[in-house]
């Protein structure tokens, strides 16, 4: 599923940026054809703004890979977006399926990264994510912008996307996270609200989300090195 209700506020740009150029097609679509064009996934659900515009083209214009592409409503948060995209699921799947949860605005995904997530859950009780180990020294700062602590970084990961759990349990533990009013940025900390221990899974360093205009040309580049992979 892709959460694709945002408004790329931080992009300084009129288009979200999911929908911005890239390599001729949008953002979106480079997206959603690394997904549905991989072997092991049945289907998409995305998330969009129910002012949204654009999408409906998009979805009109993609490959036809016989797979399912549903559509549910954003809502004001990510964690909204993505729980009515797993109810949206409901109808066709089992709580015990695996979901995958990923950027919109990650299109350089690649499939031996989504093969290499699915081989690391096999078996798993929980579920887990792709990430990256932080290399730079890392500094806590305080409201003034004063270092008070270097983090041991030995401990510390980004983040990525996708991140792979079960329908089920996922969906229970954002709908309890959105009950609480918690401030979970991501699927794993609403998991990590519950109790749970998801599994870091080592990912590639050119999956990368586009956030500034500066990662465009970036996103570019690593598609074009990356060849075809759909």
């Amino acid at each position: 599923m892709v959460p694709a209700a945002g408004s790329g506020k931080r992009m300084d740009s009129e288009l979200p940026k999911q929908y911005l150029p890239l390599c001729g097609r949008t953002v979106i679509e480079h997206t959603l054809q690394r997904l549905l064009s991989h072997a092991k996934i049945s289907g998409v659900v995305v998330a969009v703004a129910g002012a949204d515009a654009h999408f409906a083209a998009i979805r009109a214009g993609l490959p036809d890979y016989g797979k399912q592409l549903l559509m549910a409503e954003g809502g004001s948060e990510r964690c909204h977006s993505v729980l009515n995209a797993l109810r949206a699921l409901e109808p066709v799947a089992s709580p015990t399926d695996w979901v995958l949860v990923h950027d919109a605005v990650r299109p350089c995904l690649r499939h031996a990264d989504i093969d290499h997530l699915m081989r690391a859950m096999d078996g798993h009780p929980t579920g887990g994510l792709l990430g990256l180990r932080l290399h730079d020294t890392i500094k806590r700062v305080d409201a003034g912008g004063g270092v008070r602590a270097t983090e041991n970084r030995s401990e510390l990961w980004r983040a990525l996307t996708p991140q792979m759990f079960r329908l089920g349990a996922l969906s229970a533990a954002l709908a309890q996270a959105i009950a609480d009013q918690a401030t979970v940025t991501d699927e794993c900390a609403a998991m990590e609200q519950l109790g749970a221990v998801p599994l870091m899974v080592q990912g590639a360093p050119d999956n990368i989300k586009i956030t500034h205009q500066q990662d465009v040309p970036l996103a570019e580049f690593y598609l074009i090195q990356q060849g075809d992979e759909t």
